[in-house]
């Protein structure tokens, strides 16, 4: 196995990780070791990507893997989020953003049937950075009213973006929906 889908197993191991700091109030400085192993999951979501592709290190493994590790970690992520009060993340929100990865999860497999393969747009890389620094906040979540208007913002910029990103994948797409003769 290679270095990259070994990063991507890691990420992957480490979602029940960042879980239990998230959801355990007991443990001391949860929050800040909650965002330092969700901080090294995406790091590790960027890392394995770049070795991948500069050394020719593109396995199916990976193909398939990366993006549900993606997935999984956000909605692990979103789904704390909900479960904790006092971070007002609408759950409405989360069934958006968690709905928007299935989408576009099942698009790329029809494409892939199809022998066409979806590469992520600039869309989606925005999407990205601004979930994962809305989870960071959040994550941490300073009780002061100045960084819950700050979360707020990444909150709904974050959604606006993943509804953005859904229908820029559809439109340059579309004609993979398109039943073959």
């Amino acid at each position: 196995m290679n270095l990259p889908n070994k990063l991507t197993i890691l990420r992957v191991i480490l979602i029940p990780v960042f879980v239990v700091f998230m959801l355990v109030p007991q443990i001391p400085y949860n929050n800040y070791i909650a965002v330092a192993v969700f901080s090294i999951a995406c790091i590790t979501d960027s890392l394995d990507g770049h070795l991948a592709r500069k050394y020719n290190l593109v396995t199916n493994f990976g193909k398939f893997m990366d993006p549900l590790a993606d997935k999984l970690l956000v909605g692990a992520a979103l789904i704390c989020f909900v479960s904790l009060p006092e971070l007002h993340f609408p759950a409405w929100i989360a069934i958006v953003i968690i709905s928007r990865e299935f989408a576009i999860s099942g698009f790329r497999l029809v494409a892939s049937d199809n022998g066409i393969v979806i590469a992520a747009s600039y869309w989606g890389k925005f999407k990205t950075v601004f979930q994962m620094i809305m989870s960071i906040l959040l994550i941490v979540h300073f009780p002061w009213d100045f960084v819950f208007y700050v979360e707020q913002f990444f909150i709904y910029a974050s959604l606006i973006l993943t509804v953005i990103s859904l229908v820029d994948y559809i439109v340059k797409n579309k004609d993979v929906l398109k039943e073959k003769k």
